[in-house]
């Protein structure tokens, strides 16, 4: 057998005790989700029930009439007011909070292959700021401008939304990957790293593209692109399946399409299209 054999068979028993490990932390995450989303309910629903009260003290307020000093009065309404948005910021976030922890526990058990109604516009855009959110929790010098359009005149769109969502997350990594890699060799030329994200109908099908201004694929990369455990990457930074499984997600189980444009360092998209089922 030769040494490039020997290297590619050790190349491949790390990435697969990887990808065991990664399973692990799956099951783990499942559980602290799980046990995360007792404590954000209390959050949201103290924070409805704050605004509840800020409510009746307005309302005791008014009673009030004029029998206490202006400058009082209008301080506390100011005061009242702040502590409004405060609570309504809090149930803002805890919502989408609570979104994120819903989506994770329905990845994690969710049934194989079962299609449910899903605001694709929604999903989406979550799984576009997970994506920089983690990307931004590993490598705090990661910044990318995110430019989005979404047909929200779309509705509600047949999907199988654990899976969805995960083709997502694979390209939007890709993306900041690919972005961040460029800015990390043009320190002395102009360039902000940009990510694209449209979400359209057209005619009875979604069409989802994902474009970055990255350092592009080159022409033998495109040939392996969707091979399993092919990877650019170096090791600890990707396993090589998430383009295969991002593949097989949309064509298999979707009954679509996924296309891929690319310029060496000048730009990637890639274009995935579903049918829109009844």
């Amino acid at each position: 057998m030769s040494d490039n054999n020997n290297q590619e068979i050790e190349r491949l028993k790390k990435q697969i005790s990887q990808q065991e490990k990664l399973a692990s932390l799956g099951l783990l995450s499942a559980g602290i989700a799980h046990e995360i989303q007792n404590p954000l309910n209390f959050v949201i629903n103290f924070s409805k029930l704050s605004c509840k009260l800020l409510q009746d003290m307005e309302d005791v307020l008014n009673e009030l009439d004029n029998n206490l000093p202006e400058d009082a009065d209008e301080e506390l309404r100011e005061i009242m007011n702040d502590l409004k948005c405060n609570m309504s910021k809090i149930e803002e976030n805890g919502n989408r909070a609570s979104s994120i922890i819903r989506g994770i526990l329905l990845y994690s058990r969710g049934k194989d292959d079962e299609t449910i109604p899903t605001d694709l516009c929604r999903l989406t855009k979550e799984y576009v700021w997970l994506s920089y959110h983690a990307v931004r929790a590993n490598n705090k010098s990661f910044n990318v401008t995110i430019e989005e359009e979404y047909d929200e005149t779309l509705g509600m769109v047949k999907v199988i939304p654990q899976d969805f969502s995960r083709a997502v997350l694979n390209l939007m990594n890709n993306a900041c990957y690919a972005v961040f890699s460029k800015s990390k060799t043009a320190m002395n030329t102009p360039y902000t790293p940009t990510i694209k994200v449209s979400l359209k109908k057209e005619y009875d099908n979604v069409r989802l593209v994902i474009e970055d201004n990255g350092c592009g694929i080159s022409k033998e990369v495109k040939e392996k692109l969707y091979t399993p455990f092919f990877t650019t990457k170096p090791l600890g930074e990707g396993t090589g399946l998430g383009l295969s499984i991002t593949k097989s997600i949309i064509e298999q189980k979707h009954n679509g399409t996924i296309e891929m444009e690319s310029e060496p360092n000048e730009f990637t998209r890639f274009i995935i299209t579903i049918p829109i089922q009844l």
